[in-house]
């Protein structure tokens, strides 16, 4: 029995598939080719921007490279003198203690002004507001901050001691340093953070609210059974891309302290590299550290979105 949709050639008996069916596999390499052919620029960016310094990065913290002589091949050496590097530890335990508070203290902030934004005003000139300190380069905000929590100038410490409080905020006390560095970059990014929880939020439907204030639900209860579960797949964006920023911080501890290396209460992880690389040139020990927090971001991310469930949405 002849088969559905092809035909036999008169001369050799043999099935010939229809000209349509061609045309559309044909079309489909075409279209193949044709992504191909789109996704090339990023291909190549990939390759050359985030695989090849990988690559590289992982050949340096192998060797023993100062920039000033051809990489020698030490094997594990830079790996084994990191577990003992009571320095790398502290930049470590320092820059954990900044990634909690910071996040904390950003999410927090963040989810307020979203759901403030969502309930009660979608006002465009407001979301253009929350956006200015986010458009203010990181210096900037340094050296802004550091002139504002300046010990004998500062406008804050002025304000603090007028209403008679006994407490100067700067960047060289070891207790407020580094509590100081996070909330400057919470000033930062919380507004960027909102907005991202915001456009959440716009994701629910508009009824499950409604219902529920029939139903007698306050604000608060509508906030926790509704808004807090719904919006989870976009919280959990966000504090993937927070953790990770957070262990990027550089700039304002470079800033604040006008070129001049911080206290160890402030001596970040990213620091910490730059210093091994640039001030002490040892360049295969940085690129070991930094493989290490590559590791560890990997690690925290993949925990991070488990426990969030990040990929599951309660909409569907």
């Amino acid at each position: 029995m002849q088969a559905v949709g092809t035909q036999l050639d008169a001369g050799t008996g043999q099935r010939v598939r229809p000209a349509g069916r061609r045309r559309e596999r044909r079309r489909r390499r075409d279209d193949r080719r044709v992504g191909w052919l789109f996704l090339l620029p990023v291909i190549v960016g990939f390759l050359v921007f985030y695989a090849y310094p990988t690559v590289r990065g992982i050949w340096y913290s192998l060797t023993d490279y100062s920039l000033l002589n051809d990489p020698s091949y030490v094997g594990a050496d830079n790996y084994r003198h990191l577990v003992d590097d009571a320095q790398f530890w502290n930049a470590l335990k320092v820059t954990a203690y900044y990634v909690v508070v910071n996040i904390a203290s950003q999410t927090v902030l963040a989810l307020g002004l979203a759901a403030l934004m969502h309930r009660l005003t979608r006002s465009v000139v407001l979301r253009a507001a929350l956006l200015v300190p986010w458009l203010v380069p990181n210096v900037t905000v340094g050296l802004l901050w550091a002139w504002l929590l300046d010990p004998d100038l500062g406008f804050v410490n002025h304000i603090l001691g007028g209403v008679g409080i006994d407490t100067t905020l700067s960047f060289n006390s070891p207790t407020w340093a580094m509590p100081l560095v996070a909330l400057v970059n919470s000033w930062a990014y919380t507004g960027y953070t909102a907005l991202l929880l915001y456009a959440g939020m716009l994701q629910i439907p508009q009824h499950l609210y409604e219902s529920a204030a029939i139903d007698g639900a306050g604000e608060a209860r509508m906030f926790r059974s509704i808004t807090l579960p719904l919006l989870r797949p976009i919280l959990a964006l966000v504090l993937v891309v927070s953790l990770i920023g957070s262990f990027q911080i550089f700039d304002t501890v470079a800033v604040a302290y006008g070129g001049k290396a911080p206290i160890p209460e402030t001596r970040v992880i990213y620091y910490y590299i730059y210093q091994q690389a640039f001030t002490y040139f040892h360049m295969g020990y940085a690129a070991a550290v930094a493989m290490v927090l590559v590791v560890l971001l990997g690690l925290l991310t993949a925990v991070q979105m488990r426990l969030l469930r990040a990929s599951r949405s309660d909409l569907g």
